[in-house]
């Protein structure tokens, strides 16, 4: 009897190993099926030389950006086109690891956890939120200068253009492309996947710290006459302003008052508002993580603390990062977050649920991100020009970046649109492009105005 019981007990013990193990192998086929359906290793879906051979990418106005035909992948027939979709679409050689072709490539085979890769010879069809023409626009604005250039709609979320800079035919990859540094980056997303120097962008968010934490801040001034020494640092201007209250000195991107706010707030306030900006997050972008900021708030000499609250010394951006903080302000202190995909149909024909945008954390207050609208507008007529962005009710920082000595700034120009049925965020950053508001703003101009009037 005694050994019947104990045969019981293994056989219950055996039994639940086998429920356990089952049920581990199913969520697992449930989270990661996608992943291992679309493996470069599954010789139903990549060819000899380990393309995809299921699927298509179209943009949101339908135009096939990439299809498989025949064994082969096919680009759009414009290479213009091809270069500029190409950190959004893919490469053959799966270098892009932002691309749909490798991002995406579990819905381009059309897998699901009923039907697993049923129908992947003809594969799915991924349509991005991405408009090719506004690409086009933005990759010939940035005329071969290294960059990132993004819009998205900070109500619903959708990124309307994504350009990285340098980039490539895909069809004809440049032989030297490892050793001539004109392609330097070339497989790098720079909009999702890079930081950089932002510069006098970054003012915005020690503007933002001032607005909350000094009393009385807009009834006082300072006299800027050209630098400021602050413990053993000294803080250079662009130029000397003179005596300026709160909105002049953001106008005219001083680095004279900014240097001296940041040395009044401290680093720790400015590490806070930062942080609550979401400049040290990562966002998933239907899957795909953007890169952190990265910045340094300890141990700081007041010197060190005025470069860092103008946006110098150690600070790091990410490109998208700062352009979901500037849709936060435009929407009130929320934002969507960003996404690609606008729709999937699978090979059987079933279209994708439609999608609910999801929102951001509160990265500003909502009567901060009010007052900050307005000091943003009056940048634009104060210094930028609002015959520059017709019918567009800009808000915009610009920011000239120092990156080494002997080096050209970066020229960055990030901001919104507050206009009811415009209601869009963008960020440009030029590589050593020089000026802010003279490169960088006239690429966001050119991008946005074929967006806005259809130009």
């Amino acid at each position: 009897m005694k050994k019947i019981e104990r045969r019981a007990v293994v056989c219950v013990c055996l039994t639940l190993m086998l429920a356990a193990g089952m049920g581990l192998f199913l969520a697992r086929y449930a989270l990661r099926g996608g992943s291992w359906a679309s493996s470069a290793f599954n010789r139903h879906l990549y060819n000899s030389d380990g393309v995809l051979t299921a699927g298509q990418v179209e943009d949101r106005d339908g135009d096939v950006l990439t299809s498989a035909e025949d064994g082969q992948r096919t680009y759009y027939d414009n290479e213009t086109v091809r270069k500029a979709t190409l950190h959004a679409v893919g490469d053959l050689q799966g270098r892009i690891g932002t691309g749909a072709l490798s991002a995406f490539a579990h819905k381009l085979t059309g897998w699901n956890p009923i039907g697993g890769a049923f129908g992947a010879d003809k594969g799915g069809t991924v349509t991005l939120t991405l408009d090719a023409r506004y690409n086009y626009e933005a990759y010939q604005a940035l005329k071969g200068r290294a960059g990132a250039v993004a819009v998205y709609n900070y109500r619903t979320g959708e990124i309307l253009c994504m350009v990285s800079a340098p980039s490539y035919d895909p069809l004809h990859v440049p032989e030297d492309i490892e050793t001539n540094g004109r392609y330097k980056g070339a497989y790098l997303n720079r909009v999702l996947s890079s930081a950089f120097t932002p510069g006098s962008v970054f003012k915005t968010v020690t503007l933002t710290a001032a607005l909350e934490k000094i009393p009385g801040l807009p009834d006082r001034t300072w006299t800027c006459e050209g630098s400021v020494k602050l413990g053993e640092e000294t803080i250079v201007c662009s130029g000397t302003h003179g005596r300026q209250d709160i909105g002049d000195a953001f106008a005219n991107s001083c680095n004279v008052a900014f240097a001296q706010l940041a040395a009044e707030l401290g680093a720790e306030t400015l590490k806070q508002y930062t942080e609550k900006a979401g400049l040290t997050d990562s966002y998933t972008v239907d899957g795909i993580p953007t890169a952190k900021g990265s910045f340094t708030w300890q141990e700081l000499s007041e010197g060190d603390l005025g470069w860092a609250g103008v946006g110098q010394h150690q600070d790091l951006v990410n490109p998208c990062a700062l352009m979901v903080y500037m849709g936060a302000i435009g929407n009130g202190g929320r934002a969507a977050e960003p996404y690609l995909i606008k729709k999937t149909v699978s090979p059987l024909g079933l279209p994708s649920l439609p999608r609910l945008p999801a929102k951001t954390g509160r990265l500003v207050s909502s009567s901060t991100a009010e007052r900050l609208t307005e000091l943003l507008a009056e940048n634009v007529e104060k210094t930028y020009g609002t015959g520059r962005f017709p019918n567009m009710e800009l808000c915009a920082k610009s920011g000239t970046a120092e990156v080494g000595e002997g080096q050209t700034p970066h020229a960055w120009f990030a901001g919104f649109l507050r206009n009811e049925d415009a209601p869009y965020a963008f960020v440009v950053l030029v590589e050593n492009g020089g000026g802010g508001n003279a490169v960088a703003g006239a690429v966001a101009g050119r991008v946005l105005d074929v967006i806005v009037n259809g130009y």
